[in-house]
């Protein structure tokens, strides 16, 4: 006998066909920048580093300027096989330079005239295949501990992968409003990475809807702060390249704007979908308690979780600045200074106004879970 899903079991494998399906077409959209000028004659490929020559490098202490050369078998691409030399240009940045040692495996990019090499470029080392292994290890173990949710959680996750880079990123070059693009985005992946928690149900329309007012909230209030702060979009890493490459009509401080409540959006998605399920779980154990009981059960549970939810954005958000802080410490920067460099002060609107975010989320979940799942509990019955 062939047996039929029930609807609740549908609503609840929607989400899963849908993320999939999403996965899918985005894995095979063009993001419309592939042929990019950049890298027209030329083709990107893997090199094995058989041999060095560091007699160009100028080594004053910490800082090397120079180039180094680097004898190279190409591994893959049209030129497979071939022997050829690489110049790894030395800037006297510790951030950005790089060396490379015999054994090394480097990506380089191989430039040509037809069937000629012209120049040989050594990018970076070749990461890729660590980078895959840590992957595989993360997914085994989301899969070991947490078996049918886990892989939810990496159909998730690579969806929000997806969608960043093949639509939020091409859209933003395009020159498409920030602000709206970014709602839209956000709005698209709070309803299918919740959806892919409890189905197409009401614990999801409350959750996504506490979860999407929360990002609103941290959207106007971003755009108010970073005007009244007077932060520039350029204050975010490599914005100032986009405009020197071709790309001056992009609005970088609307960029900033969104790039705040895009990046406390998952700690909102987070604190809702705590409060939901402990709304939830009351109602189930309760029946017949009221809505305003809900609703105040659920705001007990928010209170509990802003603490350290607060904290939480605050180390996301201040770890990649530690060195800051230190050349900050080390020089005896005044904390009135400090607090005033636009570098800390758009910390301080990513962390306060995601904060606020979090704050106002557990009250409109509280709400819209009291109100959505009491309703549907009194239908039921």
């Amino acid at each position: 006998m062939r047996r039929h899903l029930t609807p609740a079991a549908l609503r609840y494998h929607a989400p899963v066909a849908v993320c999939l399906l999403a996965i899918v077409l985005l894995l095979f959209l063009p993001t419309g920048y592939e042929g990019a000028l950049l890298y027209r004659e030329a083709e990107r490929c893997t090199a094995l580093v058989t041999a060095t020559d560091d007699s160009s490098i100028i080594d004053t202490g910490l800082v090397r300027t120079g180039e180094q050369r680097c004898t190279l078998e190409l591994l893959d691409g049209a030129f497979a096989g071939e022997t050829v030399t690489g110049i790894n240009m030395l800037n006297g940045s510790l951030e950005q330079d790089k060396l490379f040692a015999p054994g090394d495996k480097a990506l380089v990019v191989v430039s040509h005239d037809g069937d000629t090499i012209t120049n040989v470029t050594m990018s970076d080392h070749f990461r890729l295949g660590w980078e895959a292994v840590l992957a595989a290890i993360f997914a085994l173990f989301l899969i070991l501990f947490a078996g049918r949710t886990g892989v939810r959680a990496i159909a998730s996750f690579a969806l929000t992968v997806l969608v960043l880079w093949k639509v939020l990123v091409p859209l933003y070059l395009k020159g498409w409003n920030p602000i709206w693009v970014g709602l839209a985005i956000t709005l698209l992946l709070t309803l299918l990475i919740i959806a892919l928690v409890y189905g197409f149900d009401r614990r999801c329309a409350a959750a996504v809807s506490g979860s999407f007012l929360g990002i609103l909230v941290t959207c106007v209030l971003g755009m108010l702060f970073t005007d009244l702060f007077r932060i520039h979009g350029a204050v975010m890493s490599y914005s100032e390249s986009l405009l020197y490459a071709g790309y001056q009509h992009l609005n970088l401080t609307q960029i900033f704007m969104a790039s705040i409540f895009i990046g406390s959006s998952g700690a909102v998605m987070d604190l809702s979908v705590d409060i939901c399920s402990a709304v939830n779980e009351v109602v189930e154990k309760r029946p017949d308690i009221s809505c305003r009981e809900a609703v105040r059960s659920g705001l007990n549970v928010g209170r509990a979780a802003m603490g350290t939810m607060t904290t939480t954005l605050l180390l996301a958000y201040s770890g990649g600045y530690i060195a800051l802080l230190m050349v900050f410490m080390a020089q005896g920067t005044p904390v009135a200074n400090l607090l005033n460099y636009k570098y800390v002060a758009s910390e301080i609107i990513h962390t306060v106004v995601g904060s606020f975010g979090l704050v106002t989320v557990a009250p409109f979940t509280a709400l819209t879970a009291g109100v959505l799942l009491t309703a549907a509990k009194r239908s039921s019955s």
